[in-house]
């Protein structure tokens, strides 16, 4: 019955032992899976921060100078700030997957190295404390049996010593054999007896600090161990959220940041960059006048004939309209001329304004390399063992010559500034609305075509062009003369600006209607009064000007906006020019 009823308390032991070891072998995987999740959450912000700062870096702003066109308009510096403020997102998401990693993973991965080894160890000692309180056991059986045995054979031989002390045929000799035999073996039955009395004693102590202390204890570290796992858990999880919590101030700085910088945007400032930039500093056309077609076209031929060129010529200034830019196609539209003359008034101004500043800026820097030359020459005037003086002449009489080529370039394009300024129609004479062309109140005719007449504008690119749609052609044709106004003559000459030197002039190819005056200044072009008929001899090549002939003497080149050409039905790309 004891042995049955210890057998039962050592198997409710190594029962429970296996729970315990199921059950924390399972805390285990627990914070192995956490860790993972753990570690999986820092890879996705450590991604996403890449992407973000990808994103960002990749609508920067490139280092050209469309970069320095565009920050000139609020709206693009406010994406510039939103795309440095998400740069700046995408740290604070770095900074969450680096502190995930740091005070949560790395943390975990160590403790539960700890914990194995903890575990490890707590059931280590209750297998060992179950091993000896069962190798007690069997020593107190093993005691115990012999203890029995040493008394049966006490027994046995009492009983033959008896037997043959009451045998009277058995020797004396004998007898006492048999009994010195029986006194043996109950002094080795009381030595079993008092070493099995020892023996169970210290079992039963062994016992009761096995139940009631060794596996109580090793029970209550196990307990311990799991509580500190669970509480490590829970403050791994409270980590969690703080780390996020941590960044949240900086992120909604940065959230802050973009709200301001979308904000700042001012669409009237930015609409007035646009008008600064592509203002042409042109005047705008006054009133057409009405053309009255009905007199005979024979009056208006002799007004205006071949023959009476010269009292053409000769007519007022005052009765002459203001003539409008010819929009000559620049043949250069890569760099330009140097003194940007190919631009618009206005935008000419602010190119040559901006040359004269870069140009004063390179100035002030060779004369501060100029000023720390002379200070250190004189040190060394003052100092010879620092330095030769001698040797910073050199540098001093380059740096004096660039000044002066600086200064002289200064001086030219200030002079092309003060020309195009005296030029520019004064702002009290213009009437213009956002650096474009205001209509006028029109003269009344008929078909209203003077409300519809195309207005000049710049190409792209800076150069001008004289392209028009076959309506504005029509309506050109209706209603001829918009009363331009008197801007300086076009530089631009066609390639073959020379005459031919033959005495063959060369031949008619159709008839031209003067639209507005031309003052011809430049060699190779010849002056035109408005409503003048002139002779075609060299259509237009493409590069805005056509050649016309007065009579055997007279004739060079005109702008083709400036005419309305009619070549023959015979003449090469016949078509009508306006």
């Amino acid at each position: 019955m004891v042995e049955e009823r210890m057998g039962d308390c050592w198997s409710h032991t190594k029962d429970q032992f296996d729970n315990l070891e199921k059950h924390t072998q399972w805390g285990i995987e627990f914070v192995e899976k956490y860790n993972k999740f753990v570690k999986e959450r820092s890879e996705i912000e450590i991604n996403y921060a890449k992407q973000i700062r990808n994103l960002s870096k990749k609508y920067q702003p490139k280092k050209n100078s469309r970069e320095e066109e565009e920050s000139k308009y609020t709206f693009c510096r406010a994406f510039f700030t939103t795309l440095n403020e998400l740069n700046d997102y995408a740290g604070q998401h770095e900074v969450i997957a680096e502190n995930l990693t740091s005070q949560i993973f790395i943390e975990l991965t160590r403790y539960l190295q700890e914990l194995k080894a903890e575990r490890k160890t707590h059931f280590h000692d209750g297998r060992k404390a179950q091993q000896y309180i069962e190798s007690s056991w069997k020593q107190l059986e093993s005691c115990k049996r012999r203890f029995e045995r040493d008394c049966k054979e006490a027994d046995r031989a009492q009983q033959y010593f008896e037997k043959m002390d009451a045998d009277i045929n058995v020797t004396k000799a004998d007898v006492e054999k048999a009994r010195q035999q029986a006194q043996m073996r109950h002094q080795m039955a009381s030595d079993s007896k008092g070493d099995y009395s020892s023996y169970l004693q210290k079992f039963n102590q062994e016992q009761n600090d096995h139940y009631h202390t060794i596996i109580p204890n090793i029970f209550q570290k196990l307990q311990d161990m799991e509580e500190k796992r669970i509480e490590r858990v829970g403050a791994c999880m409270k980590t969690f959220a703080e780390v996020d919590r941590q960044v949240l101030p900086i992120v909604g700085k940065c959230l802050d940041g973009m709200t301001t910088a979308a904000e700042s945007i001012e669409p009237k400032t930015d609409s007035q960059q646009v008008v600064e930039s592509f203002k042409s500093g042109f005047e705008p056309p006054s009133d057409v006048e009405f053309e009255d077609y009905g007199q005979a076209m024979k009056r208006t031929v002799s007004e205006n004939s071949l023959s009476n060129s010269k009292e053409s010529k000769e007519k007022p200034a005052g009765k002459s309209k203001p003539k409008l830019w010819p929009f000559i196609k620049n043949k250069n539209k890569g760099s330009g001329p140097e003194d940007f003359s190919h631009l618009p008034p206005e935008q000419r101004r602010k190119k040559l304004q901006g040359k004269i500043d870069d140009l004063n800026k390179d100035i002030h820097k060779e004369m501060d390399q100029r000023d720390a030359l002379t200070k250190m020459k004189d040190v060394y005037i003052k100092n010879p063992q620092m330095g030769d003086p001698a040797s910073v002449d050199p540098r001093l009489t380059e740096i004096g010559q660039n000044i002066e080529k600086l200064q002289a370039e200064v001086q030219k394009f200030e002079g092309w500034l003060a020309e195009v300024e005296e030029r520019m129609p004064s702002k009290s004479d213009s009437h213009r609305r956002s650096g474009l062309y205001e209509p006028q109140s029109s003269v009344a005719v008929s078909n209203n075509c003077a409300q519809d007449r195309e207005r000049p504008l710049s190409s792209p690119d800076g150069s001008y062009t004289e392209e028009q749609n076959t309506e504005t052609q029509v309506k050109a044709n209706i209603n001829p003369n918009p009363n331009p106004n008197p801007n300086p003559i076009p530089t631009t000459m066609p390639d073959d600006e020379e005459f031919d030197d033959d005495d063959e002039p060369l031949a008619t190819i159709g008839t031209c209607k003067a639209l507005y005056p031309f003052e011809g200044h430049n060699e190779g072009t010849i002056a035109v009064a408005e409503g003048e008929l002139l002779y075609v001899i060299e259509e237009d090549k493409g590069d805005g000007w056509t050649r016309v002939r007065r009579n055997q003497d007279e004739e060079g080149y005109v702008p083709t906006s400036y005419i309305e050409v009619n070549l023959e039905p015979n003449a090469k790309g016949a078509m009508t020019y306006i």
